[in-house]
């Protein structure tokens, strides 16, 4: 039964990196501002490569990517824009500060999943390869920054217009 548990949970987050991905390349589409632009690409590549680290321990885990996980990540994540445009049509303000909040939420989600199987790997040998500080590092800092821009986006849809 664990390992069907760990299969679930890791295709899980693999398919909330494909919603993840799918998100920041909705952010950089919608810019303007070139720095905005840089960020989110850059962002969208840190993401990219912890998606290939979970790829990569899925594959030597002998797990099958769940085809249907991810396109119902997919999924959820054009349901998430529709309802976002349908609130701010212009992928305006209230867009951005969304779309951000929801990434940061996802990126908090990546540090546990990191934080879950170092507690794992206490038990199980195969989890025992990954370096869980570096990585759970790494998603933190991308939270931060995530949530630096998600304030930024606050003041801007929410603050006053006086």
């Amino acid at each position: 039964m664990p390992q069907k548990y760990l299969a679930t949970y890791l295709n899980d987050h693999l398919a909330g990196a494909v919603a993840a991905i799918e998100l920041l390349q909705d952010l950089i589409d919608a810019q303007a501002d070139s720095g905005a632009t840089s960020f989110f690409t850059q962002l969208k590549s840190d993401i990219e490569a912890d998606q290939q680290e979970l790829k990569a321990l899925i594959e030597r885990l002998g797990i099958s990517e769940s085809a249907p996980r991810k396109a119902a990540a997919w999924v959820a994540g054009k349901m998430a824009q529709l309802k976002s445009t349908l609130d701010d049509r212009s992928t305006g303000p209230l867009w951005r500060l969304e779309a951000l909040e929801a990434l940061v939420l996802g990126i908090s989600g990546k540090k546990a999943l990191w934080h879950g199987l170092a507690a794992a790997r206490e038990t199980t040998v195969e989890l025992r390869d990954l370096d869980y500080d570096r990585l759970s590092e790494r998603a933190e800092d991308q939270r931060r920054r995530a949530e630096r821009a998600r304030l930024e986006a606050a003041r801007e849809a929410l603050g006053s217009t006086n």
